[in-house]
């Protein structure tokens, strides 16, 4: 079975720039942690959630890949940082942790906020996937998901977004423009995958990555103009694509740049 692919630009304005297979549901790994940082930074900002409030990575949360609280000695971290490590590099363990403190049905209640209808995180992180657990940590569509990072842009510069607030957005904005992984449609931007939270262009993004499953979502702006985009690609268990994910990925990521520089 070939690649399965599908992509949505936006401008600020909510027209589509170029798309293709948009409203196309697939499986798209951390993606949906996106919606875990909506609702853990509104209520922060309305005060149901202390940001220095301190949690502890509980061992019966644990999970291994993507993250760095794994390999530190600090057991306990106040919460706005959890925020960050999820932010920064997808911290698996810091998001189970989060994800406790706030519950999967409110993150799912945001996804819909957000005008969500197929895209949302559905689990929590799990090593191994059983019978009995929900098949995919998130799903989601390019439309959908593009207009998520466009609304969290406009609402995070205080233009009005339903389902996220001026003070949340600017939070969420905050935390991912310190991701470190501008491997896929961030590529061609040439940014400092350390330090790329200032300058003439700037490009916040979440990525999502599983054995057969890359996807990105993000925005792209500069004094001229903000554009949103989602990307996902997804392949069978034994087909081999390839760099073709990685390729499609920048070749959008190529047309962003050439208009934002």
């Amino acid at each position: 079975m070939a690649l399965t692919w599908s992509y949505c630009l936006l401008d600020a304005r909510g027209d589509v720039i170029d798309a293709d297979s948009a409203d196309s549901v697939q499986p798209t790994a951390s993606i949906g942690k996106v919606f875990l940082l909506c609702e853990a930074a509104e209520r922060i900002v309305d005060g149901r959630l202390d940001a220095a409030r301190i949690v502890r990575r509980d061992p019966a949360v644990a999970v291994g890949d993507s993250g760095l609280w794994q390999h530190l000695a600090q057991d306990e971290l106040p919460v706005i940082d959890v925020c960050v490590l999820i932010a920064a590099v997808s911290d698996n363990w810091a998001t189970n942790v989060l994800l406790d403190v706030v519950g999967l049905p409110a993150v799912e209640e945001r996804a819909r906020a957000l005008g969500c209808i197929a895209s949302g995180l559905h689990d929590r992180v799990r090593d191994v996937r059983t019978p009995d657990d929900p098949a995919m940590l998130s799903t989601g569509t390019a439309r959908e998901l593009a207009e998520v990072a466009r609304r969290i842009h406009l609402a995070a510069a205080d233009v009005p977004q339903a389902g996220v607030s001026a003070g949340a957005a600017a939070l969420v904005e905050q935390w991912l423009l310190t991701g470190v992984d501008l491997s896929m449609v961030a590529a061609p931007f040439r940014l400092d995958p350390l330090a790329h939270a200032e300058g003439r262009v700037l490009l916040w993004s979440k990525t999502g990555t599983d054995t057969f499953i890359r996807a990105d979502i993000g925005v792209a702006s500069n004094a001229r103009e903000a554009i949103a985009y989602a990307a996902i690609a997804t392949w069978e268990p034994g087909d081999d694509v390839g760099d073709e994910p990685f390729a499609r990925m920048h070749a959008i990521g190529a047309s962003l740049a050439a208009r934002m520089w």
